[in-house]
């Protein structure tokens, strides 16, 4: 995951302007960190990375309740498991104590790409 993507997914955004959490910026800071370390449990079942790494992670918004909205897509419309990978994603965030409620939106615009891959993707599948 690219810097500017970690950058995006820590910064909260309404109406496109960043504002200032209720949550204490340490408390934030764990927050994000253990969510994308949830996010890093699940993999796409046909590819060896996780979903965070292969970019399949658009937005993360930590509400000030400790509710989370998590914006996603899939590799492929028609992958098989499009039904079940947010309930996976759902499952895994809100594991993370802090976490009070978990909704995951599958969005395909922007389509995904392979650019959206880290180094460390594109290691795990053989292209680096």
């Amino acid at each position: 995951m690219t810097d500017t993507m970690a950058d995006q997914l820590e910064a909260r955004a309404t109406n496109g302007e960043t504002s200032v959490s209720a949550i204490p910026a340490e408390e934030l800071s764990r927050l994000t960190d253990d969510i994308i370390a949830a996010l890093k449990t699940v993999y796409d079942p046909e590819i060896p990375a996780d979903i965070y790494e292969l970019g399949l992670i658009y937005k993360i918004d930590i509400e000030d309740d400790r509710s989370v909205d998590i914006q996603m897509t899939l590799t492929a419309p028609g992958c098989p498991v499009a039904g079940e990978m947010p309930i996976w994603v759902e499952n895994a965030v809100s594991t993370v104590e802090g976490v009070q409620l978990v909704r995951v939106e599958l969005v395909f615009d922007p389509p995904w790409t392979p650019d959206r891959m880290s180094e460390e993707a594109q290691v795990a599948v053989g292209w680096f």
